[in-house]
């Protein structure tokens, strides 16, 4: 897949494709999701209906493309939302998932926190949902070179006490701003 620009700075730097293709055959065989001393679930995107315990998540097969449904699209594209339990994604691939939803998969799998990406957050770092079950970490300053966001790391300790570290983007990568344009879709 050649889109958010990885296959271009591939390009320029190097002057071929070879980099990005080494990477995206090693992106096959990452894990889907991580777990932090048995109770912090670590994924892309969010939960899928189809998975109830840790121990679905370990079934699914890893070594493919990400599909256009099912618990692995879902794992990689679903998205917290501000309701009690599943609503379709205006994305087009994984689902909105609520409160509920995340407190039952929570207890369900004795974890105390969802930790995931995959949505900008202009602070770096929201915790969802009055129980604060689910947090979204986002790592990309400056989004895109315009979002002007914040970005963040979670870090946990060795009692799993947590600790935020919050940056900027950095002064090489504030000069490669481009110009705004906006969304063809949106003209």
């Amino acid at each position: 897949m050649k889109v958010y620009g990885f296959y271009d700075e591939c390009q320029r730097k190097y002057g071929n494709a070879n980099a990005w293709r080494y990477c995206t055959d090693v992106f096959d065989y990452l894990t889907i999701s991580a777990i932090i001393d048995s109770t912090v679930l670590c994924v892309h995107g969010g939960l899928s209906p189809d998975v109830r315990t840790i121990d679905q998540i370990r079934l699914v097969d890893r070594n493919c493309e990400i599909p256009h449904e099912g618990p692995f699209c879902d794992l990689m594209w679903s998205d917290p939302e501000d309701i009690e339990t599943w609503a379709v994604s205006p994305r087009g691939a994984g689902w909105l998932f609520g409160s509920r939803v995340t407190t039952e998969f929570n207890h369900i799998n004795k974890l105390d926190l969802v930790c995931r990406a995959h949505q900008l957050v202009q602070e770096g770092l929201k915790y969802m949902f009055q129980d604060k079950g689910l947090v979204t970490v986002w790592s990309a300053p400056n989004y895109c070179y315009r979002c002007g966001n914040v970005a963040s790391i979670l870090i946990f300790d060795e009692n799993m006490e947590r600790d935020v570290k919050y940056f900027n983007e950095t002064e090489e990568n504030n000069q490669m701003r481009g110009p705004r344009t906006g969304v063809p879709y949106f003209l």
